[in-house]
Formats: structure tokens, C-alpha cells, sequence
């Protein structure tokens, strides 16, 4: 038996892993909803004003009503990033519950990884190559383009984490530097011929302000991370509150 506090790998079964991750990720997106309603909202505010203004507010006649209302969106927020959280906590618990078995890293550690692979392929990758754009931007007629676009970096990002997690272990036998410069550099090139393959995305208009731009595209990335930051921590939390649970319930049963 292992030293009582030393770390242990992911334990549980996928029924476990899967409402561990469902807790987790659903506090994820409660947290994001926060973060997105804070910073992110006066953003959202603030295009929809230049929007306004810049289809003549409601000087053409009788305004349609909108089908759902600023506060049902704000609301809508919430709702939509608990959800998302859900869904991820549910794909990535099923990543662990397959990752478990090709790794000897501790389940908060591992727990740790998944959430920083997850981040760089789902988030970071897609957003440095289309970043995401305030509700005022963006032709309507080109949305199917760009969420096809959108997939393809996607999987560009998976591609590359892969790939680069390949390499590291591949180089196994090698020093710990050699095998992190290996696997960084060979995602960063994997990343570089994805973003020259595909086509680039530019829709903003020249007179739109560029400090409102970059306001909301930080906030939009702040909020992503921390869905993925949160989830990785809750789970890493609650893998680690049930290895130490499970001692005490083995030595109370005995």
C-alpha cells in the first residue's frame, strides 16, 4: 500500500470518472458564466451599441421585437456554459478514463494535463487563428465558412497536441529537457504549416474600434480558460478528496 499522502494513479471506474467529471465541469461553467458576465458583458454591450448605431438605430420604422431579450441572454449565458461544462466534463472524463492507462503521472497531475491539452487544442490554437469577434463583426452570409474553418483548426489543435505528446514519449530514454523541447517544438511546427494551409479570416471593418475589439477578444479567451482552468482544478481536486476518502473507508470497513 502507498504511503499515506503519496500521490496514486487515476483510480475509479468510468461511471465514477464520468460523474466526477460532469460535477467538475458543470463548476466550470457556472465559473465561466461569472467571469464572461463580469468582463465580458460590457463588451457584448458595447458592440451591439455600435451595431445600433451604425444601422440607424431605431430611426427605420417599427423594430422587430428580438426573440430572446438582453437579460434572457445574460441568463443564456449562464445556462449555455453550464451546459458546455457538462458536456466536457462527460468527453473529458472519458479522455482520462483511456489516458489512465498509458501514463504512470498521479490523478491530479494527470487531471492537470488533460485540462492544458484540451486548453491549447480546443482554445489556443483555434483562437490565434481566428479569434473570436464581437456581435457587431462578421458577415452573416460567410457563417458556414467559418465554422467549418473553425473545426479545422480543431483538429488542427488535436493533431498537434498528439502529436507532440507522441514525440515526448517516443523520445523516452532521452533527458527531461530534450524530450520537452522535442514535443514543444514539434506541436509549434505542426501548428505553423496548419496556419499557413488555412485561408485567413478578416471581417472587421476599418472603422470599428480596435480597443473594443481586443477588449472583448481578451475576455472571450479569459473566459474560455477558465471553463478548461476550472475543470482541470475541480476535477484534480475531487480525484485527490476521493484517494484520500478511500483509505479511511477501507481501514473503517476492516
Amino acid at each position: 500500500m502507498p504511503l499515506s499522502g503519496s500521490p496514486e494513479k487515476l483510480s475509479g471506474s468510468l461511471k465514477t470518472l464520468l460523474l466526477r467529471g460532469l460535477l467538475a465541469g458543470l463548476l466550470a461553467g457556472l465559473l465561466a458564466g461569472t467571469v464572461g458576465f463580469v468582463i465580458g458583458e460590457p463588451k457584448i454591450e458595447a458592440a451591439i451599441a455600435i451595431e445600433e448605431a451604425a444601422q440607424g438605430g431605431h430611426s427605420h420604422g417599427e423594430e422587430e421585437e428580438p426573440l430572446v431579450s438582453r437579460s434572457g441572454q445574460k441568463f443564456g449565458e449562464f445556462l449555455a456554459l453550464g451546459l458546455t461544462g457538462l458536456a466536457l466534463g462527460a468527453l473529458y472524463a472519458a479522455a482520462a478514463n483511456v489516458a489512465r492507462r498509458h501514463t504512470n503521472l498521479s490523478g491530479p497531475k494527470l487531471a492537470l494535463g488533460l485540462a492544458a491539452g484540451g486548453w491549447l487544442a480546443i482554445t489556443a490554437v483555434p483562437f490565434f487563428k481566428y479569434p473570436a469577434n464581437p456581435p457587431a463583426v462578421g458577415d452573416p452570409e460567410t457563417i458556414a465558412d467559418r465554422t467549418w474553418l473553425w473545426v479545422a483548426v480543431v483538429l488542427l489543435g488535436f493533431a498537434a497536441v498528439g502529436l507532440a505528446v507522441y514525440v515526448y514519449k517516443l523520445s523516452r530514454g532521452q533527458l527531461e529537457t530534450v524530450r520537452l523541447i522535442a514535443g514543444i517544438a514539434t506541436f509549434a511546427a505542426v501548428v505553423a504549416v496548419g496556419y499557413v494551409a488555412l485561408p485567413g479570416i478578416d471581417e472587421v471593418k476599418s472603422d470599428f474600434p480596435a480597443s473594443l475589439l481586443w477588449q472583448f477578444r481578451v475576455s472571450s479567451l479569459t473566459v474560455t480558460t477558465t471553463l478548461w482552468l476550472g475543470l482541470g482544478l475541480a476535477f484534480a481536486a475531487l480525484t485527490e478528496f476521493a484517494g484520500r476518502r478511500s483509505p479511511r473507508i477501507e481501514t473503517a470497513a476492516a
